[in-house]
């Protein structure tokens, strides 16, 4: 039985400011069917995307991709925000939708050169957070081979910045709004 992850997407208006429609994916994550099923296909998108490792972005990267490297056998990378990692860390300044600015890092030794590297998060939005998770990696000498995301909010472009950095890399979503 196929379950519509789409159903799950509690939309919240008004949040975290006037004229956000917020996308809530924690009833997704209550529901069992749901969650497994999410788990399913981010697992199957890494799997072909053949990685050596997966980062995850703070912090609910961090609930999908944990399943997935665990079900797939492979290290798991985080990109956190600022001050949450103990060093030696490597940071990047990037732009947020709803603010000025924000850090993530990612410890200096957690990846080696040539080493094929998928992200994970939860929804990509202007792609701020992915380019810069994406900067951090390819810091390392990393190749992101693949940005896997459970929404997309395509009408704030954020697959065409990720692109216009690296257009070698597969940008893929499961629910996409336009």
């Amino acid at each position: 039985m196929s379950v519509d992850l789409k159903e799950w997407v509690r939309n919240v208006p008004d949040y975290p400011q006037p004229g956000i429609q917020f996308k809530d994916l924690t009833p997704l994550m209550a529901e069992p069917r749901a969650f497994r099923a999410a788990i399913d296909w981010f697992a199957a998108r890494v799997e072909e995307l053949a990685p050596d490792a997966v980062t995850a972005i703070d912090a609910r990267g961090f609930i999908f991709a944990s399943p997935v490297v665990d079900r797939l056998g492979l290290p798991l990378v985080l990109v956190r925000k600022r001050g949450k990692l103990p060093p030696p860390t490597v940071q990047k300044e990037y732009s947020l939708e709803y603010s000025e600015a924000s850090t993530v890092e990612v410890r200096s030794d957690a990846l080696s050169e040539g080493q094929r590297v998928v992200i994970i998060d939860d929804l990509l939005a202007t792609g701020g957070t992915a380019v810069a998770a994406a900067e951090l990696v390819e810091g390392q000498g990393a190749k992101v081979v693949g940005q896997v995301f459970l929404v997309e909010l395509g009408f704030l472009d954020g697959r065409e910045l990720i692109l216009g950095k690296d257009p070698e890399c597969e940008v893929v979503s499961n629910i996409v709004y336009d």
